[in-house]
């Protein structure tokens, strides 16, 4: 049961602890024959990770030297099972090569590589996902510790806790109104499964405010866990291995060579894919077996006819999601398909005559599970915001609790559902015991299992749980006894996480204290519950609690929402009265009833006395802490082991390389012309000598010792390739110098029409600042002519003179020097100029327009000296008008260099 949009039947390996140093989550669907990765990080949207390759998809293999080890899924099937269960069997059948054997300590199965290595399922599938974090870590750049982990829904308790258990030891963590119904059909390597989806929007209040979302919820699971296409491939390998002993090529059998069998898997598997878009094809291995060549003309008819019982079973899984949802096929709006499986032709064409439709081709098969976990990921982490989309997955191996009680005819067994079929998770499930007086047991188990296939029910293994064993019940009750108190027995707090996962919270013995407060004599709680009354609700408000009522063991777990929410209602209600009626005694405030006597109400206080609890798993256990922690030691020296192969192997490609880019840069005039005969013979020796030791002994050195090489002939070859690279870019350091120096002193020459001296309306420069830039332009030419002098004096294999650092270095001190000047005229502001005196009019003039007059042209030309004012270049300079704004925006201001 896999939602493939935005996932649905998800393992979620994550913490909610917010991971500083990294913001990057990723998502893994690891399948039979590959596995997939994706990642988020910030900036940067949902992507599947890059393998070494740069391919999308990664086999799901691990080799140990030069045996080659096929797991991925295929040890995560098998995982969590016993050496008898029907899927290890079926295993060993499709892989006798394998050497599998009891874990005398767990139960379960190991893989035994050789007389001293063994690994476990877990371990395999630890080391798939490492190297999954390896290629995520790679395309993100950074860290990663959260990840999600698509899982099929048909997975039981067991799967799945050996599957985190995996997780764990690779360092990974866990992270329209109207309904519109989809079913997506999956035909992966190993198994097949239809999910019934149903889309919708609903409204939530989660922070405050009312809010729409979508939501897809799982309403049917139907699922076949041994079709799907590695049948198929198996079924065209045993078919080719018939017709190459037909051909009697050799005297030999070829079922009987494990290496001839595994090349005829794996080009079944080619030949598979590409029988699924072509009528034939030839299937071909050179050397198959004692040196004979394979060659074979392969129809498409010819695989239809190999798996036709294959083929009857495409539509079960189909029939079972429609009986779970007790829906039909008309309702549902669209068949999508997922999984490489679903590509074979024939496989479409039952699957169309069992829904009576067209087909959804819309998906990319094999990233849309990985995508959508990814958003999960996302979703889940505090580190990135995405658009809310709920997702509810759904129970497809129902859970039910059993549990003994005396009756008068004896005892009798209990059986009351705690998980049904197809109910919603992660959810919370309290159940309560209100019978028993001392210590108990009850068991958790699968139930209702009726509705699989009597193989199936064999393939999920033992439906026994786990045992709860309840002591300290007689004392709790003992001392929670008396007139005033209530027994609402013993209740047990389970809950189902994201992950699928049933765990048990906890057990307490739940009872009702009824306290009535007195003036002489008030409890604690009481007077406490009083100062907050005097606080908030007035003296005599004192409404009565009454909490909230759950259903005994009797009457079955409450898991039918709209019972839950008529209690709610009930409770509501009785509060609602208790807290009316105090009030209607204090609305009327007359002196009659200030003086009346307080009337004194009960108070009903839930007290929880915690249950001690021990469980006793009762399926195959997982690995131990010993057992837990002697696998991360053994997978931690197998990485190890990787990176000195990575880093030997890399150091000597640099090795190898460096060798072969200075043999033919010595070849170069530029470099052959920049160093001696004698350094280029040094060079020359050493390259060959490397060179002749790594085709000898020097093939199984280290990385040590790769890396000693290299470094001593980088050192042989440094003042060689510096040289060459002085005598490319120093003139271009050259040229930009020159070019500084031209704008200096054009910025030098307008600067000395702005000092006190020259100009004493424009000080915007002291005779000092001016006279440094000047002389630090002259140094710098002085210098510089020097300096390129000398320069050309030398041969190019003697150590240059002129280097582009000491280049830098003397632009470095112009562009400091200009940079303080041009900040100063940019923050320079003109003196205020005073108003000239106008001439007063005479006194004796008896017109009094005359005398307006003579203010308005007053005015106006005060207002032109100020408009027209220009600052005139001294006598004997430069005869042009230097205005600060223009000078300050220049183009030959150094602002521009």
């Amino acid at each position: 049961m896999k939602l493939y949009v935005l996932t649905a039947a998800l393992v979620t390996c994550f913490t909610w602890a917010t991971l500083v140093e990294s913001l990057a989550v990723m998502s893994v669907d690891l399948g039979s024959e590959w596995m997939k990765i994706g990642i988020v990080s910030p900036g940067v949207p949902m992507e599947i990770a890059l393998n070494k390759e740069s391919k999308r998809k990664t086999p799901a293999v691990i080799s140990f030297r030069d045996n080659i080890r096929l797991f991925g899924e295929d040890a995560q099937s098998v995982g969590g099972k016993s050496i008898n269960h029907p899927l290890v069997k079926l295993y060993q059948e499709r892989f006798p090569y394998y050497n599998i054997v009891e874990n005398q300590e767990t139960g379960t199965i190991i893989f035994r590589h050789d007389e001293h290595n063994s690994y476990s399922p877990e371990e395999l599938i630890a080391q798939l996902l490492a190297k999954a974090k390896e290629f995520a870590e790679n395309g993100a750049h950074q860290p990663i510790k959260e990840c999600v982990l698509t899982v099929p829904g048909f997975f039981n308790q067991v799967e799945r806790r050996a599957l985190l258990q995996a997780a764990n030891l690779a360092d990974l963590k866990r992270i329209t109104e109207t309904a519109q119904y989809v079913m997506f059909y999956d035909m992966g390597a190993s198994s097949t499964t239809a999910t019934l989806v149903s889309y919708q929007t609903i409204k939530t209040k989660e922070r405050g405010y009312v809010e729409t979302h979508p939501q897809a919820s799982i309403l049917g699971v139907g699922y076949d866990r041994t079709l799907g296409g590695l049948e198929i491939q198996l079924r065209l390998r045993d078919y080719l291995a018939k017709k190459f002993n037909e051909m009697k090529k050799t005297k030999n059998n070829v079922f009987e060579n494990p290496r001839a069998m595994a090349k005829l898997f794996k080009e079944a598997g080619r030949l598979k894919n590409v029988l699924s878009a072509n009528a034939e094809h030839h299937a071909q291995i050179e050397g198959l077996l004692d040196e004979q060549d394979f060659k074979l003309v392969v129809k498409r008819e010819e695989m239809e006819e190999l798996i036709k019982d294959l083929l009857d079973r495409v539509g079960k899984p189909v029939e079972t999601a429609l009986k779970t949802a007790h829906l039909t096929m008309d309702v549902v709006s669209q068949v999508v398909l997922v999984g490489a499986g679903t590509r074979v032709p024939k496989v479409q064409e039952y699957l169309q005559k069992s829904v009576q439709r067209e087909l959804a081709k819309n998906l990319n098969t094999d990233e849309a599970a990985t995508l959508g976990a990814v958003y999960k990921a996302a979703d889940l982490s505090t580190g990135f915001k995405v658009s809310k989309f709920i997702t509810k997955d759904a129970v497809v191996l129902p859970i039910q609790v059993m549990f003994e009680r005396e009756t008068d005819e004896g005892l009798k067994q209990v059986r009351r559902t705690l998980f049904g079929l197809m109910n919603p998770y992660p959810q919370k499930k309290i159940i309560t015991f209100n019978k028993h007086t001392d210590d108990f047991s009850f068991s958790v188990n699968y139930a209702d299992l009726d509705y699989l296939p009597s193989n199936e029910i064999l393939n999920i293994g033992m439906t026994n749980l786990s045992e709860y064993k309840l002591t300290g019940v007689a004392e709790a009750l003992k001392k929670n006894t008396g007139d005033n108190i209530e027994t609402k027995g013993i209740k047990a707090h389970f809950a189902m996480d994201d992950s699928g996962l049933l765990n048990m919270v906890n057990v307490e013995l739940v009872v009702e204290k009824t306290i009535v407060p007195s003036d002489e004599e008030e409890g604690t709680l009481s007077k406490l519950g009083s100062t907050f009354s005097k606080l908030f609700g007035g003296e005599d408000e004192k409404p009565v609690e009454k909490p909230e009522k759950e259903k005994p063991v009797e009457e079955a777990a409450d898991d039918k929402p709209a019972e839950k929410e008529k209690d709610t209602e009930k409770k509501a209600e009785n509060t609602k009265d208790s807290a009316e009626k105090p009030k209607n005694t204090t609305s009327t405030k007359d002196a009659t009833e200030k003086e009346a006597p307080k009337e004194t109400k009960p108070k009903v206080v839930t007290v929880k006395e915690p249950i001690k609890v021990t469980e006793e798993v009762l399926t195959i256990n997982l690995l131990s802490n010993k057992q837990f922690a002697e696998a991360s030691e053994k997978l931690q020296k197998l990485d190890q082991i990787e990176k000195e192969i990575n880093r030997r192997a890399t150091a000597l490609n640099n090795l190898e390389s460096f060798v072969i880019d200075v043999q033919n840069k010595l070849d170069e005039n530029e470099y052959a012309q920049a160093a001696t005969k004698e350094d280029i013979e040094k060079i020359r020796s050493m390259c060959q000598e490397i060179s002749d030791w790594l085709y000898d002994e020097g093939s199984e050195a280290d990385a040590d010792t790769y890396e000693k090489k290299l470094d001593m002939l980088q050192g042989l070859t440094k003042e060689l390739f510096s040289r060459v690279w002085e005598h490319k870019e120093a003139p271009e350091a050259l040229n930009a110098l020159n070019s500084m120096l031209n704008h200096s002193s054009h910025f030098l020459l307008n600067a000395k029409n702005l000092t006190k001296s020259t100009n004493p309306e424009k000080d915007v420069f002291t005779d000092v600042e001016v006279e440094t830039l000047g002389k630090l332009i002259d140094e710098t030419i002085d210098w510089r002519d020097k300096i390129v002098k000398e320069q050309k004096a030398l041969k190019k294999s003697d150590p240059p003179k002129l280097t582009v650092k000491l280049l830098m270095d003397k632009m470095a001190a112009l562009d400091r020097e200009v940079k303080y000047l041009v900040n100063k005229i940019k923050m320079w502001k003109p003196k205020k100029v005073e108003k000239p005196v106008t001439e007063k009019v005479e006194k004796d003039t008896s017109d009094k327009n005359t005398n307006e007059t003579s203010e308005q042209e007053t005015i106006v030309d005060e207002e032109a000296t100020v408009n027209e004012e220009t600052i005139e270049a001294p006598e004997g300079g430069d005869d042009s008008k230097i205005d600060p704004a223009a000078t300050e925006n220049s183009e030959d201001s150094h602002t521009e260099l």
